[in-house]
């Protein structure tokens, strides 16, 4: 056992779990597969099951009901499963970078980078490949999160937990307000509004064919960092007598985040709460180690986004609820009990 593996296993709050991790990662999969499955037969027209499954798997181009699961429901289900490990995974990974309990893509500026980044280009160039709106949603998540950081660092007294928090929320504040008089300015607040609210109506399979190399990058990068950021989780002191390269560390951390968060938005729009939510419901069950909580995170993250999705579709069928509008339902009520708990501590 390494240096660093003792130091972990000796902090007292240092609970790990690996065997209920191992539940909840077999138990989340198995939910996960069935609401796929449900995810792809709900909607304005109800399909059977089995019609689902001959369509996956005995695609004929000639029938309707085939030709609306392989080119609508599909896309939108398997972006659904990418979207949600995305922002849990970089939830988590900011949440262990800045020992901030509040930290969140959405909440940090991130998203709203990268949104108005978004919002920008489509009223100046409006016919760019979604290739290019990529790269543009990163240079906008990168562009926010150096705001945000650099508005914090400037309060007196240096960066804490609430200023960053602060930070975010004025920055995302005012990403939102001038991508919004963007979209009016430019006569796009039609077809941008739906888009800002969050939601993945209209998904095809080339956002899919890129959004997926993108998440996978991010998620295995994050294994990879997993074990230094649990160190880091326990203190920049603790890392640094470990010998941990702490810059580095949070170089690399961020650079993860903003692929996982700016491809997300990109696909999905600006989502808030999942990775505030999420991260905090693993490490309940699993403990403190990251080496555990970013795969879970994952598997809830993506179950998250696809039940919500189903959800935002029942609630007043046949039209759809933003699945943003969904989503902060449950995360405005979590975020305030966050904030109730950790008050004295931030």
């Amino acid at each position: 056992m390494n240096d660093s593996a003792k130091v972990i296993n000796n902090q007292p709050q240092a609970v790990s779990r690996p065997l209920i991790a191992m539940l909840v990662l077999v138990g989340g999969l198995v939910v996960l597969v069935v609401s796929f499955a449900v995810s792809i037969s709900v909607g304005a027209d109800m399909i059977p099951l089995s019609t689902v499954w001959g369509a996956v798997f005995h695609f004929h181009a000639q029938e309707t009901q085939d030709q609306v699961i392989h080119y609508l429901r599909l896309p939108r289900a398997v972006a659904g499963v990418f979207v949600g490990a995305a922002l849990a995974v970089a939830g988590a990974l900011m949440q262990g970078m800045t020992r901030n309990p509040l930290a969140d893509p959405g909440l940090l500026g991130i998203n709203g980078g990268s949104e108005f980044m978004l919002a920008l280009s489509f009223a100046l160039f409006p016919k760019l490949s979604f290739a290019y709106l990529l790269l543009l949603s990163f240079a906008g998540a990168g562009i926010g999160a150096v705001l945000v950081y650099g508005l914090g660092a400037l309060s007196r007294g240096g960066l804490t937990a609430v200023r960053l928090t602060l930070a975010g929320a004025a920055i995302s504040a005012l990403l939102v307000a001038l991508s919004q008089g963007i979209a009016l300015y430019g006569g796009l607040s039609q077809d941008l509004t739906y888009w800002l609210a969050g939601g993945m109506s209209g998904t095809n399979w080339v956002q899919v064919e890129w959004l997926i190399p993108c998440v996978i990058v991010g998620l295995i990068g994050a294994m990879v960092v997993s074990k230094s950021v649990t160190v880091l989780s326990l203190g920049e002191e603790v890392a640094t007598a470990l010998g941990q390269r702490t810059n580095m560390v949070k170089l690399v951390c961020t650079c993860l985040v903003l692929i996982l968060a700016g491809a997300s938005v990109t696909i999905a729009g600006p989502i808030g709460f999942v990775g505030l939510v999420v991260p905090h419901i693993a490490r309940y069950f699993v403990g403190v180690d990251y080496r555990l909580i970013i795969p879970c995170a994952a598997v809830l993250g993506s179950l998250l986004i696809v039940l919500s999705d189903i959800g935002a579709r029942m609630i007043h069928p046949p039209y759809e609820v933003p699945l943003g509008a969904v989503i902060a339902l449950v995360g405005v009520p979590f975020f305030l009990y966050l904030a109730r708990r950790d008050r004295r501590g931030l």
